[in-house]
């Protein structure tokens, strides 16, 4: 039987720049690794103090994690 373990997780932050010449809206994403044991309030507390030195526009943040399959 395949198990899986948690190899590495990024926190992912999408930022708006605007919108482009047919008028749909253009993001940016900007990655940061993160240690795998991080709990969302962290993560949140994380995403939260690196938009706050942003200056655009936070459309949103997401964990992604990835997995090893043995």
């Amino acid at each position: 039987m395949a198990e899986q373990f948690l190899a590495s997780s990024q926190l992912r932050l999408v930022f708006e720049l605007g919108v482009d010449e047919k008028g749909e809206m253009k993001y940016k994403n900007k990655n940061y690794n993160v240690k795998t044991t991080s709990t969302p309030e962290q993560l949140f507390a994380a995403a939260s103090a690196i938009l706050g030195l942003q200056s655009l526009k936070n459309a949103g943040f997401v964990r992604n994690d990835s997995h090893d399959l043995i």
